[in-house]
């Protein structure tokens, strides 16, 4: 059914506001150009009332879900390239239509660590698609390569490598055209657009020539996110101040806090007092194979450990004394006016398996404004899928029980299969937020990360029409993209 004059009003329903809160109020979109309108102002402009109004019967209006750390699903793994494009393409297609049911309109693929000759050709191929009721897929993700050995989780070790390079192995690996400053949409019909697509890099600053890529990649409007990594707090301040933005999967493949030096972890209380910090030169030595700097480290075990969970630390990290220091400053008079270093934004995989919920409640409590919720979850990816073994790759087959993904013969987390409107509800039920607060977090905060908050993530008017309608538990009851409807639940 479509409205005569194109306008539409959903009304008896409750909107979730940038803050969290959710409010009683009608929202007009049009859906001929896919867009959510200032409904005051579209009816002094034209003269007219929306021909269809849909009643919503009280439930939830929410801005469609965003998921901006998923390797695959229905099948299909974003990982895998055998060298037949159209194959690729149609995959990438079965996501987008499949995965409107979980609530998500936009989507960031994410490949992991792999052969280097691969990368420029997926990430071609990953380039912004989009089609007529189907879930956006907003750019790339690459996890990897430039990741920590002793973090790498179910990333194969072979294919790690260094930066000596800087910002140059970063091109020879991903591809010069791939971190260009723009490049094309691809429509469903094959033809392309001009835009800038979203391009996110997750990398550990502390592996040789990383560091020294960070405001290169960030000027060339690619999202630097900090993951799998054994960063002390020192060198993870340092990356924020270079640009970084993002903290991949938080409590996963990192160290864990430590009062003396809370790693990565601490970036979300960083203090105003390492507001200007004088950080040491980086050393331009062979990076060994720990890919350590700056300090020795202690492998348990063998020189390439058996990788476990990505939950634990495969590593010693002994306290050690903080390398930053800051410059005196006069000290504030006026509540929260201390200057201190931006806190990044970070992932949270929400489901009761890769973070404890009291872990998910100290991290949000810190700072909520910077929670983003994902799914991380793989190619098995379905909520009718059973559990029991599936194939992966290279010869490798998942376990499936529940909620929780690991690869077989190990305990090592491989991703998850939870859906990401599963993720909205543990996390209302873990942190004790409010379910708006917990729609912010796969909402309007990935958009504001990303930078499109203007078009995505929120119900301005002009951002498109991206809408998942739920009720008062967090279940999907239908999805809207471009102002049409997508899915419905029957």
């Amino acid at each position: 059914m479509t409205s005569p004059n194109g306008l539409v009003c959903f009304t008896n329903c409750l909107l979730p506001l940038e803050d969290g809160s959710l409010v009683e109020k009608d929202l007009w979109i049009d859906e001929r150009r896919g867009v959510i309108l200032d409904a005051q102002r579209t009816f002094f402009t034209r003269k007219e009332r929306p021909a269809r109004v849909i009643n919503l019967e009280g439930n939830i209006l929410s801005p469609g879900f965003m998921d901006i750390q998923i390797n695959g699903a229905y099948g299909f793994d974003f990982s895998v390239y055998n060298g037949d494009d159209e194959a690729y393409r149609q995959g990438m297609k079965v996501v987008a239509e499949r995965i409107v049911e979980t609530g998500v309109t936009s989507l960031v693929p994410t490949i992991i660590t792999q052969e280097k000759s691969l990368y420029p050709r997926i990430l071609h191929l990953l380039r912004p698609y989009t089609a007529p009721k189907s879930a956006t897929l907003l750019g790339w993700h690459a996890e990897g390569p430039f990741i920590q050995l002793a973090k790498r989780g179910a990333h194969a070790s072979q294919f790690l490598v260094t930066a000596r390079e800087r910002f140059a192995s970063f091109e020879a690996v991903y591809g010069a055209d791939n971190l260009a400053d723009k490049e094309d949409w691809l429509m469903a019909d094959g033809s392309g657009i001009d835009g800038v697509g979203v391009r996110i890099i997750t990398a550990a600053p502390e592996i040789d020539g990383v560091m020294h890529t960070v405001n290169e990649v960030v000027k060339r409007g690619v999202v630097f996110s900090i993951g799998h990594s054994i960063a002390t707090t020192d060198i993870a301040t340092h990356a924020v101040q270079q640009g970084a933005r993002l903290i991949t999967h938080l409590f996963n493949a990192m160290p864990q806090l430590h009062h003396r030096d809370p790693s990565i972890i601490g970036l979300l209380g960083a203090s105003p007092h390492l507001a200007t910090p004088a950080f040491p030169p980086f050393s331009t030595t062979p990076h060994s194979r720990s890919g350590s700097i700056g300090r020795r480290i202690s492998l348990k075990g063998p020189q390439s450990p058996k990788a476990t969970s990505e939950a634990f630390d495969d590593l010693e990290t002994p306290p050690q004394t903080p390398l930053l220091k800051a410059t005196p400053t006069d000290l504030p008079l006026v509540k929260g006016k201390s200057a201190g270093v931006e806190r990044p934004f970070y992932e949270m995989i929400v489901d009761g398996i890769h973070s404890h919920p009291n872990s998910v409640r100290l991290a949000y409590s810190s700072y909520p404004e910077g929670c983003i919720l994902i799914t991380d979850a793989m190619k098995i990816l379905d909520p009718n899928l059973k559990d029991g073994p599936h194939e992966w790759r290279d010869g490798k087959r998942f376990i499936k029980e529940g909620d929780k993904l690991y690869l077989e013969g190990t305990d090592t987390l491989a991703g998850s299969v939870v859906t990401l409107d599963k993720c909205v509800r543990n996390f209302s039920s873990f942190t004790g937020c409010s379910l708006g607060e917990a729609i912010k977090c796969a909402t309007y905060n990935p958009a504001k990360c990303l930078g499109i908050e203007n078009k995505k993530g929120t119900l301005r008017p002009g951002a498109d029409a991206d809408l998942v309608v739920l009720d008062r538990k967090g279940n999907v009851l239908s999805t809207w993209v471009k102002g049409q409807e997508a899915w419905t639940r029957t």
